[in-house]
Protein backbone atom coordinates (compact mmCIF):
# COMPACT_ATOMS: atom_id res chain seq x y z
CA UNK A 1 0.00 0.00 0.00
CA UNK A 2 1.34 3.44 -0.97
CA UNK A 3 1.31 6.08 1.78
CA UNK A 4 0.90 9.86 1.32
CA UNK A 5 4.31 10.54 2.82
CA UNK A 6 5.92 8.40 0.08
CA UNK A 7 4.74 10.53 -2.86
CA UNK A 8 5.13 13.99 -4.39
CA UNK A 9 2.99 15.70 -7.03
CA UNK A 10 4.53 15.85 -10.53
CA UNK A 11 1.61 16.77 -12.76
CA UNK A 12 -2.08 17.00 -13.38
CA UNK A 13 -4.50 15.59 -15.93
CA UNK A 14 -6.28 18.34 -17.83
CA UNK A 15 -8.81 16.69 -20.13
CA UNK A 16 -9.48 13.66 -22.27
CA UNK A 17 -8.18 13.47 -25.82
CA UNK A 18 -10.06 11.65 -28.60
CA UNK A 19 -12.14 8.55 -28.00
CA UNK A 20 -9.61 5.83 -27.12
CA UNK A 21 -8.86 6.89 -23.54
CA UNK A 22 -5.92 9.25 -23.98
CA UNK A 23 -5.51 12.07 -21.47
CA UNK A 24 -3.78 15.44 -21.68
CA UNK A 25 -1.22 15.56 -18.85
CA UNK A 26 0.78 18.59 -17.68
CA UNK A 27 3.99 17.06 -16.37
CA UNK A 28 6.92 18.43 -14.35
CA UNK A 29 9.29 15.48 -14.82
CA UNK A 30 10.94 13.62 -17.68
CA UNK A 31 8.20 11.45 -19.27
CA UNK A 32 10.70 8.59 -19.66
CA UNK A 33 10.14 7.93 -15.94
CA UNK A 34 6.81 6.33 -16.83
CA UNK A 35 8.06 4.57 -19.97
CA UNK A 36 10.65 2.73 -17.88
CA UNK A 37 7.86 0.96 -16.01
CA UNK A 38 7.52 3.29 -13.05
CA UNK A 39 3.98 3.90 -11.84
CA UNK A 40 1.99 7.07 -12.16
CA UNK A 41 0.13 7.36 -8.85
CA UNK A 42 -3.38 8.76 -8.64
CA UNK A 43 -5.70 9.32 -5.69
CA UNK A 44 -8.84 7.28 -6.41
CA UNK A 45 -11.44 7.68 -3.65
CA UNK A 46 -8.70 8.45 -1.07
CA UNK A 47 -6.67 5.38 -2.07
CA UNK A 48 -3.32 5.94 -3.82
CA UNK A 49 -3.43 3.69 -6.87
CA UNK A 50 -0.49 3.00 -9.21
CA UNK A 51 -1.24 3.13 -12.94
CA UNK A 52 1.13 2.26 -15.76
CA UNK A 53 1.60 4.26 -18.93
CA UNK A 54 1.36 2.33 -22.21
CA UNK A 55 2.18 5.36 -24.37
CA UNK A 56 3.13 8.99 -23.93
CA UNK A 57 3.76 11.60 -26.62
CA UNK A 58 4.53 15.30 -26.39
CA UNK A 59 1.86 17.88 -27.11
CA UNK A 60 3.83 20.96 -25.98
CA UNK A 61 6.81 21.73 -23.79
CA UNK A 62 5.22 20.34 -20.60
CA UNK A 63 2.03 18.82 -21.99
CA UNK A 64 1.74 15.16 -23.03
CA UNK A 65 -0.91 12.84 -24.38
CA UNK A 66 -0.91 9.77 -22.14
CA UNK A 67 -2.52 6.36 -22.50
CA UNK A 68 -2.92 4.39 -19.27
CA UNK A 69 -3.06 0.62 -19.07
CA UNK A 70 -6.71 -0.47 -18.81
CA UNK A 71 -8.15 2.91 -19.84
CA UNK A 72 -9.53 2.34 -23.33
CA UNK A 73 -12.38 4.79 -23.79
CA UNK A 74 -13.30 8.40 -23.18
CA UNK A 75 -15.78 7.57 -20.41
CA UNK A 76 -13.18 5.73 -18.32
CA UNK A 77 -10.57 8.42 -19.03
CA UNK A 78 -12.92 11.22 -17.94
CA UNK A 79 -12.70 9.94 -14.35
CA UNK A 80 -9.06 11.16 -14.31
CA UNK A 81 -9.75 14.73 -15.50
CA UNK A 82 -8.36 17.36 -13.06
CA UNK A 83 -6.64 14.70 -10.91
CA UNK A 84 -3.13 15.25 -9.57
CA UNK A 85 -0.44 12.81 -10.66
CA UNK A 86 2.21 11.67 -8.17
CA UNK A 87 5.49 9.80 -8.18
CA UNK A 88 7.40 8.02 -5.43
CA UNK A 89 9.72 10.32 -3.46
CA UNK A 90 12.43 7.65 -3.54
CA UNK A 91 12.68 8.20 -7.32
CA UNK A 92 12.57 12.01 -7.20
CA UNK A 93 16.29 12.81 -7.19
CA UNK A 94 16.90 10.82 -10.34
CA UNK A 95 13.90 12.06 -12.33
CA UNK A 96 13.01 15.59 -11.27
CA UNK A 97 14.56 18.30 -13.40
CA UNK A 98 17.52 19.96 -11.68
CA UNK A 99 16.37 23.56 -11.96
CA UNK A 100 13.23 23.89 -14.04
CA UNK A 101 13.03 27.50 -15.21
CA UNK A 102 9.61 28.90 -15.95
CA UNK A 103 10.30 30.83 -19.15
CA UNK A 104 7.30 33.09 -18.48
CA UNK A 105 9.51 34.64 -15.79
CA UNK A 106 11.39 36.42 -18.61
CA UNK A 107 8.37 38.39 -19.88
CA UNK A 108 9.38 42.04 -19.63
CA UNK A 109 13.12 41.36 -20.00
CA UNK A 110 15.12 43.09 -22.74
CA UNK A 111 17.10 40.91 -25.14
CA UNK A 112 20.53 42.19 -26.18
CA UNK A 113 22.52 40.79 -29.11
CA UNK A 114 25.92 39.82 -27.67
CA UNK A 115 27.70 40.29 -31.02
CA UNK A 116 26.60 43.91 -31.54
CA UNK A 117 25.70 44.82 -27.94
CA UNK A 118 22.46 46.26 -29.39
CA UNK A 119 19.01 45.78 -27.92
CA UNK A 120 16.82 43.51 -30.06
CA UNK A 121 13.58 44.10 -28.17
CA UNK A 122 11.47 43.37 -25.09
CA UNK A 123 10.04 39.92 -24.40
CA UNK A 124 6.25 40.37 -24.59
CA UNK A 125 5.23 36.73 -24.46
CA UNK A 126 6.46 33.15 -24.58
CA UNK A 127 5.18 30.55 -27.03
CA UNK A 128 5.52 27.15 -25.35
CA UNK A 129 2.90 25.35 -27.43
CA UNK A 130 5.58 23.40 -29.28
CA UNK A 131 8.69 21.54 -28.16
CA UNK A 132 10.84 24.52 -29.22
CA UNK A 133 9.90 27.34 -26.86
CA UNK A 134 10.06 30.82 -28.40
CA UNK A 135 10.48 34.29 -26.91
CA UNK A 136 8.15 36.77 -28.63
CA UNK A 137 9.86 40.17 -28.72
CA UNK A 138 8.65 43.61 -29.74
CA UNK A 139 11.39 45.77 -31.27
CA UNK A 140 11.77 49.55 -31.00
CA UNK A 141 10.29 49.68 -34.55
CA UNK A 142 7.15 47.92 -33.23
CA UNK A 143 7.98 44.69 -35.12
CA UNK A 144 7.50 41.22 -33.67
CA UNK A 145 10.57 38.96 -33.52
CA UNK A 146 10.59 35.29 -32.55
CA UNK A 147 13.71 33.90 -30.90
CA UNK A 148 14.33 30.39 -29.58
CA UNK A 149 14.39 30.33 -25.79
CA UNK A 150 17.40 28.05 -25.98
CA UNK A 151 19.98 28.17 -23.20
CA UNK A 152 22.73 27.45 -25.77
CA UNK A 153 22.22 31.00 -27.12
CA UNK A 154 22.21 32.70 -23.71
CA UNK A 155 25.45 34.38 -22.61
CA UNK A 156 24.06 36.21 -19.59
CA UNK A 157 20.84 36.56 -17.62
CA UNK A 158 20.72 39.66 -15.45
CA UNK A 159 17.66 39.46 -13.21
CA UNK A 160 18.37 42.78 -11.50
CA UNK A 161 18.77 44.67 -14.79
CA UNK A 162 16.00 42.56 -16.40
CA UNK A 163 17.93 41.67 -19.55
CA UNK A 164 19.21 38.61 -21.38
CA UNK A 165 22.35 38.80 -23.50
CA UNK A 166 22.07 36.28 -26.35
CA UNK A 167 24.69 35.08 -28.80
CA UNK A 168 22.45 34.32 -31.78
CA UNK A 169 23.37 32.56 -35.01
CA UNK A 170 24.02 34.99 -37.86
CA UNK A 171 20.87 35.79 -39.85
CA UNK A 172 18.43 34.43 -37.22
CA UNK A 173 16.78 37.80 -36.61
CA UNK A 174 16.43 38.36 -40.38
CA UNK A 175 14.30 35.20 -40.59
CA UNK A 176 11.54 37.16 -38.86
CA UNK A 177 11.30 39.71 -41.68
Amino acid sequence: MIKREEIIPVGKFQKTHALKGELNLILEIDPDYFLEGNPLIIDVDSILVPFYVTSIRPKGSTSYLVKLEGVNDETTASAFVNKEVYMLIKDADEWLEEDPEDVNFFIGFKVIDAATNQEIGDIEDVDDTTENVLFILRTADDEIVYLPANQDFVDEINEEGKFIRMNLPEGLIDLNK
